[in-house]
Formats: C-alpha cells, structure tokens, sequence
C-alpha cells in the first residue's frame, strides 16, 4: 500500500510544467499538516493545473484502489478530475461543485493490464467563482479492489 498524504512527503509528487498553474500546499484547519490546493482566485476561466503522483512498482494484471479526500469549496470553483496514464485522454473520476465545504472522499479502481499505470494525475480546472477552493489530501492506494462503504 502506498501513503501520500503530502505531510509525510513519502510519495513522488510532481507539479505538471505545461500547465497553467500549480498547485500549492495549505495548512488544515485542525493545524496537522497540510493538503494541497488551488485557490479560486488563481489562473482564469478554464485554465488547469496538474499535480501528478509518479506510482512505482505497481504488479502487473493485478488490481488497485485510490482512495483520495477531496473538497470542491465555493460557488462555481470549477472542475476536479483525474486522469491514469494509461488512459491519458478519458478522466476516470470527475467532480464539478460540491454541495457544501465539506471534505468528500474518492475512490477509483484501477485495474492493471499487462501494461502498468505509473502516474495519476489531479487535475484542477477553473471555474467562474472568485471565492473558495479545490482540494485534495491523503492519497492512498492499496492492493485489491475497492471497497464498498
């Protein structure tokens, strides 16, 4: 199993160069480390900002699940997607607004072929809104499939 939450540092972050923005730590309410975010005032309509988690050693024709916290904070803040490498075009996971500020969780299975996933990319897209932002925190991936709540 792999832990990324970003307090810990262990896991092989990367900030996209041909994107539009970066993504930037900040600090959890409860002050026990921080996630990392991209302000609603960042960047204009439309923009992206990719952060992309390099995976390592990951079997092949074996089974995975991401499990990821994530907030969509404020009016119109814009997109939150995520993309394997494998499938660089299609996202497997979208998330446009957020009913309220809450933290929400995420959980993707990714099924190996004989080709392995070595990266998973968080991409942010911007919105309208001003106020607000997109979040992401403690990402996860264990072996086997995910499991139902």
């Amino acid at each position: 199993s792999v832990d990324c939450s970003f307090s810990q540092g262990v896991c092989d972050w990367k900030q996209d160069t041909d994107d539009d923005f970066d993504w930037n730590p900040a600090d959890r309410d409860r002050g026990d480390g921080y996630y990392m975010a991209v302000p609603a005032f960042v960047g204009h309509k439309k923009d992206m900002g990719r952060l992309k988690l390099l995976l390592t050693d990951l079997k092949p024709k074996s089974s995975y699940c991401l499990i990821f916290s994530y907030r969509l904070a404020g009016e119109r803040v814009g997109k939150l997607r995520v993309f394997l490498a494998n499938k660089k075009n299609t996202p497997v996971w979208e998330q446009n607004k957020g009913k309220d500020e809450r933290w929400r969780i995420g959980k993707i299975d990714i099924f190996q072929g004989a080709e392995t996933t070595n990266s998973v990319t968080f991409e942010s897209e911007r919105g309208k809104g001003k106020t607000g932002e997109i979040g992401v925190d403690n990402v996860i991936l264990i072996s086997g499939l995910c499991p139902e709540d």
